[in-house]
């Protein structure tokens, strides 16, 4: 049995499952109302299509893994095709429900990123959409927290929304940066993908710490703190792939960039005055360490 749960945790990548959570909670904050049901419903969904794209994900790259990855669940034969597919499907299916739970506008910013999660695994991926549509699911990601915690508050579910768009802007450029950098983990590349994304990386960093200059209050401090933890978590091991763009130095980085999204959701959530919601999304980062030692996030 424990091969087999093996097996599982290498196609879902669950060590990566600890930067879902953050998504939610900080397009709460982001929208300006207090995390409710409708953000545990919200959450729910998000990791059930997180998951669903890692399934398809791996099916879809089934024949390319044969090649460069042999030992990945699928080529290796310790899981089918056909339960990979079935897995992208019913998680798919349940993070819907669990979507729809919050009321219809979380229903459809849940369908929109269900189609953005799939037609990335199955038709960007390889094209120079790709990154952006990966970009765009995590954006839907955190608007999906601000629609269904304003629709079961008092701030309109299109309100929300609205309110949290920099925010979610913010999450979707990074989530690029790093998605561009991971096209050449495999092979390796030039020293141009990492650098671009440094240079992503130290511009958020300022973007979101930003409130820092305007005031000295603890909620300032505290954005700014962990403004300056998502840009070294994410900065140091780009700038190592940037002077040296090797295999193992680019899947280093990238995963420093997959990990370095839970102080930026941490930061965003503090932006928007969840205090203690910021300090909670941060407890995710020694859990996500301990994973990754054991599951590769990549």
């Amino acid at each position: 049995m424990r091969p087999r749960l093996r097996a599982w945790a290498e196609l879902l990548r669950v060590s990566a499952l600890f930067t879902v959570p953050g998504d939610a909670l900080a397009g709460a904050a982001a929208a300006g109302v207090r995390a409710n049901r409708g953000t545990a419903y919200a959450v729910g969904a998000s990791l059930c299509l997180y998951e669903a794209g890692m399934a398809l994900n791996d099916w879809a790259d089934r024949d390319e893994d044969a090649v460069d990855r042999p030992h990945r669940p699928i080529p290796s034969g310790r899981i089918t095709p056909g339960a990979a597919l079935a897995a992208a499907a019913g998680l798919t299916a349940a993070g819907l429900a669990l979507a729809s739970r919050a009321g219809r506008p979380s229903l459809a910013v849940g369908t929109a990123l269900a189609a953005a999660v799939w037609s990335y695994d199955l038709r960007l991926k390889h094209t120079p959409a790709g990154p952006l549509a990966m970009g765009a699911a995590r954006s839907l990601d955190l608007l999906l927290g601000a629609t269904a915690t304003s629709s079961r508050g008092a701030r309109p579910a299109a309100a929300g929304a609205r309110k949290a768009l920099g925010a979610a802007g913010v999450l979707g450029a990074h989530t690029v940066a790093v998605t561009v950098v991971s096209r050449q983990e495999a092979q390796g590349g030039s020293a141009a993908a990492p650098l671009a994304a440094l240079g992503v990386t130290a511009g958020l960093g300022v973007l979101t710490g930003w409130r820092l200059r305007a005031e000295r209050s603890a909620a300032a401090l505290l954005t700014g703190g962990l403004a300056a933890v998502y840009a070294k978590t994410a900065g140091k091991p780009l700038a190592h792939a940037a002077l040296n763009p090797s295999p193992p130095l680019t899947q280093r980085a990238v995963g420093g960039g997959i990990r370095a999204m839970i102080p930026l959701q941490a930061a965003l959530a503090a932006r928007g005055g969840a205090a203690g919601t910021a300090l909670g999304v941060l407890g995710l980062v020694p859990l996500a360490r301990a994973f990754a030692r054991k599951v590769s996030p990549t």
